[in-house]
């Protein structure tokens, strides 16, 4: 898919009002960002055009206030951080649409930048209400998408003001593209997909997906014992969905014939208790006590992991293998992210990680800066996994 980026506007943007679609929904605790993560990515978007003279007026949501106000996720707090990561002043506007928004738009000078308040206190933006995204599209001249992580809805911010002026792609929004492209898109061949989490559930459309698309399916935390469940392991008291037995073999059959190979734990460790520090024992899968729980794969299984990681060009990557939120069964997932990150520093491999809480394990196992791309965005990043249209990205397409 081809886009525009920044390098395809005018060297000079003096006088242009550019309307940035950006990510601000950021962890907030008695009115302080606790987390940046997401404005930092924002930066060098937002501060190119600024230099190039274009008046920056960004459009961000925050919350679910359901298209009401709700005085408690107005983004006034957040142009603060902004603000100093920027180093550079952001003024506020009340509204994202009328005469509060005009005012303020129509006081900038070359290279200001604006916030905009809240896009989903308007009723009209998760419905991508035409009259509400040319209400939006008046206040600029050209639109640029910096916000990958809201791109998976056809909003009116994300969607409907994409269609109404010239736009673009802003660099966070090209780097997540170009990164994509390398991991599922046209990638180096084989590739290797990591996928774990807690439950089959939520990852049906995914898994099916990728087993026709990479080379290797390696099935980790809560998921992969109903994939042992399935096959007839008796897994204890682990958290496992029984019912999903079916969807399992159903899965492990179109991988078969699309010549995936889905790697499951040879080895667990078990608890009797999910506490940190819990009293644990490393056993073969076929030996799990039935009053324990699989909290971890094994040492074993992490060998056989990190072996299909060392055949692999492209890793693309998506939930834990363990608990990794309690010590000790974090070890997978750090060991194995450990050898990924090794790999991609020594230039053997492409790896893409992103969505649920594989970007905290991959900061706690702290490799996430050796990766070659860590995406923040959550549930547009599933959807790209899932190989479904992205709306905010589909209108961006020259």
């Amino acid at each position: 898919m081809s886009f525009k980026t920044l390098d395809d506007l005018p060297a000079d943007l003096a006088g242009k009002r550019v309307l940035v679609r950006v990510d601000l929904n950021v962890p907030m605790a008695d009115g302080i960002v606790t987390d940046r993560t997401r404005i930092e990515r924002i930066v060098p978007t937002i501060s190119e055009l600024s230099r190039k003279g274009a008046r920056v007026i960004l459009l961000a949501h925050f919350g679910r206030p359901k298209g009401k106000v709700v005085p408690e996720m107005s983004l006034r707090p957040v142009a603060q951080a902004l603000e100093e990561e920027l180093d550079h002043r952001v003024d506020f506007a009340t509204d994202c649409t009328g005469d509060e928004a005009k005012k303020e738009i129509g006081e900038m000078a070359d290279g200001d930048v604006v916030l905009l308040e809240n896009t989903r206190f308007h009723p009209g933006e998760e419905k991508n209400d035409p009259d509400l995204a040319r209400a939006m599209a008046e206040n600029g001249d050209i639109y640029v998408n910096d916000a990958f992580s809201a791109a998976h809805r056809a909003h009116a911010s994300t969607e409907g003001i994409a269609r109404l002026l010239p736009a673009y792609a802003g660099r966070t929004m090209q780097a997540e593209l170009e990164a994509l492209e390398k991991g599922l898109g046209s990638p180096e061949k084989p590739v290797v997909a990591i996928v774990g989490g807690a439950k089959v559930s939520t990852k049906i459309d995914l898994l099916q997906n990728l087993v026709k698309r990479v080379d290797a399916l390696v099935i980790g935390g809560g998921m992969a014992n109903t994939f042992l469940a399935a096959k007839g392991v008796d897994v204890g008291k682990s958290l496992c969905e029984h019912d999903l037995a079916g969807t399992a073999n159903a899965i492990m059959k179109e991988a078969d014939a699309s010549g995936c190979a889905i790697v499951l734990p040879v080895d667990a460790v078990v608890a009797r208790e999910f506490k940190a520090g819990a009293d644990n024992d490393t056993v073969d899968v076929s030996a799990v006590p039935s009053d324990a729980m699989i909290l971890d794969v094994g040492p074993a299984s992490v060998m056989l992991i990190n072996g299909w990681i060392d055949k692999a060009k492209t890793l693309v990557w998506n939930g834990p293998l363990g608990a990794f939120e309690i010590e000790p069964f974090d070890a997978a997932t750090v060991a194995a992210a450990k050898f990924a990150a090794e790999q991609t520093v020594a230039g053997k491999l492409v790896s893409v990680a992103g969505g649920g809480d594989t970007v905290s394990a991959l900061n706690h196992a702290g490799v996430a800066d050796q990766f070659t791309y860590v995406s923040t965005a959550g549930g547009a990043f599933l959807e790209w996994m899932e190989g479904k249209e992205l709306p905010g990205v589909t209108a961006l397409s020259a």
